[in-house]
């Protein structure tokens, strides 16, 4: 199904378990508002100007009581790429990608998505155009089963029972969670977790994913269990930006880096390139690091 009949279908109905839209001032949205924002959402795809997916950035700045934190930053991600957005503490790196996400507003700059400008969208308008978010915390619904998580997401996106029944054994099986599916979601390893809740975004039909700390909270076996469903994640054609502080297993895993230093962009490059740059090195990584 399109996402733009996907929006149709959805339209006027309300949006359990939204992310809260700081930017906006974190208020619920009433139904009818709801249902013209839908329509207004499938006007925007249906203008979209780019011959190809891709997910802009163009000199965002961010200011915090008049500091200065994000000070000019432009990236691009594209369907099946996989991206990291990296730096050290303090860089104003989560800054960028909450400003991604829709977390927290820009002062200045602009976000595009398929060449529409989204930047002022709340989170939850960005998500039903196609840009999915896996926070760093635990997002999953600890009350339910495995299956009744991604169960929740596909009453919302399919009204076809029978269509929806198929599409969440196909995520089970994809996903190899099918034997965990009447597990209570509290009883599941962080690794078991993190398919779930990818699962569980892959439910909702997005084109790019947004990945905050995926390596976070998981144990060394689950790491090269996230690491094989990114790629997978890059195979289904979906766009993967990823921030996280486990540079090794990124480097390791993405097609291209963005490195932000002093809340500015460092250098745009392979992992390769990344690694044999100087200031990266003397910022960041350190004389002795290695691949």
């Amino acid at each position: 199904m399109s996402r733009h009949s996907r929006l149709e279908r959805r339209r006027g109905e309300p949006q359990h378990g939204e992310p809260v839209d700081v930017a906006a001032g974190s208020q619920d949205v009433p139904w009818d508002q709801y249902a013209a924002e839908a329509g207004a959402d499938e006007a925007l795809l249906s203008a979209g100007t780019s011959h190809e997916s891709w997910l802009e950035v163009a000199d965002i700045r961010k200011s915090f009581n008049r500091r200065p934190v994000v000070k000019g930053v432009s990236l691009s991600v594209k369907r099946g790429e996989v991206v990291g957005l990296l730096g050290p503490n303090g860089a104003g790196k989560t800054t960028v990608f909450y400003m991604v996400t829709g977390l927290i507003r820009p002062d200045a700059g602009r976000i595009a998505f398929e060449g529409n400008d989204i930047t002022r969208l709340p989170m939850y308008r960005r998500a039903r155009l196609g840009i999915g978010y896996l926070p760093q915390e635990a997002s999953i619904f600890r009350g339910l089963t495995a299956e009744e998580n991604i169960r929740a997401v596909l009453e919302i996106i399919e009204p076809d029972r029978k269509v929806r029944e198929k599409e969440l054994e196909e995520l089970l099986e994809e996903f190899d969670i099918a034997r965990l599916r009447h597990q209570p979601a509290i009883a599941l390893s962080g690794g078991e977790r993190r398919r779930v809740e990818i699962a569980r975004a892959l439910a909702s039909r997005p084109v790019f994913m947004l990945l905050d700390e995926p390596f976070a909270g998981i144990d060394p076996i689950a790491v090269g269990d996230i690491r094989m469903l990114v790629r997978h994640l890059s195979r289904r054609g979906i766009g993967v930006l990823i921030t996280d502080h486990n540079v090794r297993e990124t480097l390791s895993l993405i097609d291209r880096a963005y490195i932000i230093h002093d809340g500015r962009l460092l250098m745009e490059g392979s992992p390769q390139e990344v690694v044999a740059n100087v200031d990266v090195r003397r910022y960041y990584l350190g004389d002795e690091f290695r691949l």
